[in-house]
């Protein structure tokens, strides 16, 4: 069990392969190399532009502040969430004021797991060496002299693991926007003083996304390979053998097997649920 302040979290500013300036919080990664790695940040952007593309893993998107606009898919405003499938075209993005969202990217269904933040920055610096990155598309010149063009995303992948990136069957059409505002509360079975908003499950690796109320002082058990964000409170969190304090915005990751639970203190407490693919 990992418990992260936002506030803790290093702070990183690069300008993105895409196009804009990108300051973020890198509050979570997981294991490089397994089909369920992930990375979890808050992600900060005050211009930013990508054109209509696809990835091969999955994305869930939580908007903190401002408006982040996904073109024919939809605008995102402060508190609402959306999944973004593995191989289903998304936007084009942009925002043209600052705005924060908590952004965790992850293996999806197919097994094509993820590439770490820095395998991505070292492959996007090497590829910088033979060509550029402009608008979310990397130009270089081919042998022939002819210039070729490939999604940047795309181009670093293939640079991390020497092989063409094959995407993943379409398993949505579209990108799932929520408004959790508009999901209604219902009362946790065994745990007086709690709620949950059920939001979704997607895919057969049973991804979730739920948001649970806490009344002050109530307590509620939390589900192992979880991450849990803090979106208002405070209080504490144990697991037998120790406990640890929580602030808004802090991040709680429970592992395969990890057992906890959450103790709101004298105000009541909200938390986003993120219920972590199944590869087992």
């Amino acid at each position: 069990m990992r418990v992260v302040g936002c506030e803790s979290a290093p702070l990183v500013e690069r300008h993105h392969i895409r196009e804009g300036l990108l300051r973020s919080r890198r509050i979570l990664n997981g294991t490089p190399g397994t089909p369920g790695n992930f990375a979890l940040q808050i992600s900060v952007t005050p211009n930013y532009y990508s054109p209509r593309h696809r990835h091969n893993f999955d994305q869930i998107r939580y908007q903190l502040d401002g408006d982040f606009d996904f073109g024919v898919d939809g605008v995102m405003k402060a508190g609402s969430i959306a999944y973004f499938p593995e191989g289903t075209y998304y936007g084009p993005q942009s925002s043209a004021a600052v705005n924060s969202t908590l952004v965790l990217q992850f293996g999806g269904a197919s097994g094509s797991g993820y590439v770490s933040p820095e395998q991505y920055e070292e492959a996007a610096a090497e590829l910088a060496q033979h060509g550029t990155f402009a608008k979310g598309i990397y130009t270089r010149t081919g042998a022939d002299g002819r210039k070729i063009n490939q999604d940047a995303y795309e181009a670093v992948w293939e640079q991390v693991n020497g092989r063409p990136l094959v995407y993943p069957r379409q398993r949505y059409q579209h990108p799932v926007f929520m408004d959790p505002g508009n999901f209604e509360w219902i009362e946790v079975d065994g745990a007086p003083g709690a709620s949950v908003k059920y939001l979704g499950e997607f895919s057969e690796r049973r991804t979730r996304i739920r948001f649970f109320h806490l009344a002050p002082a109530s307590t509620l058990p939390l589900d192992e390979h979880s991450i849990y964000f803090v979106t208002q409170g405070s209080g504490v969190i144990s697991n037998g053998d120790a406990a640890s304090r929580f602030e808004r915005h802090a991040t709680i990751h429970l592992g395969v097997g990890d057992r906890a639970t959450l103790s709101a203190g004298g105000r009541p407490a909200e938390l986003l649920h993120i219920g972590l693919p199944h590869f087992r």
